[in-house]
């Protein structure tokens, strides 16, 4: 669990690094890509220990996959309140399939 809480919290701060900006297309660019850096090495500081802590429990292939579903509903709910773009169907289908990738990852 504390391994999803650090990957959600590291999520976080990468979907703002990456995407923040896009509200601000009026800033320069090399603003922005300063601002974004700053805001990267946050990141890095939740999402190396989330894999180091993480790999006693869960084989880098696992990691990689719970990070990627972290994403995915980070990025949703960052796109949605924050861009304020509107959820598509087919977004919810891929979603699905990520559900799927989980489950065939975690099976023996």
């Amino acid at each position: 669990m504390k391994t999803v809480m650090l990957l959600t919290v590291s999520n976080v701060f990468m979907t703002f690094a990456w995407y923040g900006h896009l509200r601000y297309k009026d800033s320069s660019l090399w603003k922005v890509i300063l601002v974004s850096w700053v805001i990267a090495f946050a990141e890095y500081c939740f999402q190396v220990p989330a894999n180091r802590i993480g790999h006693y429990q869960f084989s880098a292939a696992q990691l990689k996959i719970i990070q990627e579903v972290i994403t995915l509903v980070v990025f949703a709910v960052f796109s949605l309140l924050y861009l304020r773009e509107e959820f598509k169907w087919n977004y919810l289908v891929s979603f699905a399939l990520m559900a799927c990738a989980v489950f065939f990852m975690f099976r023996d």
